[in-house]
């Protein structure tokens, strides 16, 4: 592993301890994705031609809301406790850091979509056992974009005094086209198409997530310092 590789592994393991101890992050994560699934299953009641309309969307609300809450906790630590200025004068590109948040936030959001698919698919009875690879791929795409994007505005939302307000109206809009690229894919993939139906989306997502990735790191420097 390269020097570079270990200061990101560093980052991420640290964050990954914390979470690991407190489960902070997680547990707030989970009861507010489930609690969107509850709501919608027992308000719209929709049968199966509807569900499979309207699933997708609900499944990424549930989503990108209990991801914004993960979100908001990336630097809460390092805000919260001092330990900012520590950070910045470790003597690394601060890429690493970027990277580093970056890859504990789709860990910690890729666990709770692991825990929330299946009830979504309990909930809505749906038969989609056989697609479940194609839909962990689109929700691994989907979850790199969404906090990809999440990750820089959460540090520029650092140190204001609204960030919890201040962070969904800024990544909301940027992260729309990762948001409906997912919603539309998983779409096809919950009506039983072949993943190769998703391929116009699944580039979509690719294409998005490489460009927010190597934007956000080529820029997260000055992000900090200011």
């Amino acid at each position: 592993m390269t020097p570079f590789l270990k200061k990101v592994w560093t980052i991420f393991d640290k964050d990954f301890l914390t979470e690991r101890r407190t489960k902070e992050s997680f547990s707030a994560m989970f009861v507010f994705g489930v609690l969107v699934l509850v709501i919608f299953n027992f308000t719209m009641n929709p049968d199966a031609e509807q569900t499979l309309q309207i699933g997708p969307g609900i499944l990424w609300v549930a989503f990108t809301f209990a991801g914004t809450l993960g979100l908001n906790r990336a630097f809460a630590s390092e805000s919260e406790n001092g330990n900012f200025q520590a950070l910045m004068m470790l003597p690394i590109d601060k890429g690493a850091i970027y990277l580093g948040k970056l890859m504990s936030g789709c860990v910690f959001m890729f666990i709770t979509e692991l825990f929330i698919l299946p009830l979504f698919i309990l909930f809505f009875n749906l038969s989609v056992f056989q697609e479940i690879p194609a839909l962990l791929l689109i929700c691994l795409l989907g979850t790199l974009g969404f906090i990809s994007t999440g990750t820089i505005f959460s540090a520029i939302a650092m140190n204001t005094k609204m960030r919890e307000v201040l962070l969904p109206v800024l990544l909301f809009p940027v992260a729309i086209p990762s948001i409906i690229a997912s919603v539309e894919a998983t779409g096809i993939i919950l009506r039983g198409e072949s993943l190769s139906e998703a391929i116009d989306w699944i580039k979509i997502l690719v294409a998005f997530d490489v460009i927010i990735i190597v934007t956000s790191f080529l820029t997260f420097e000055y992000v900090l310092e200011e």
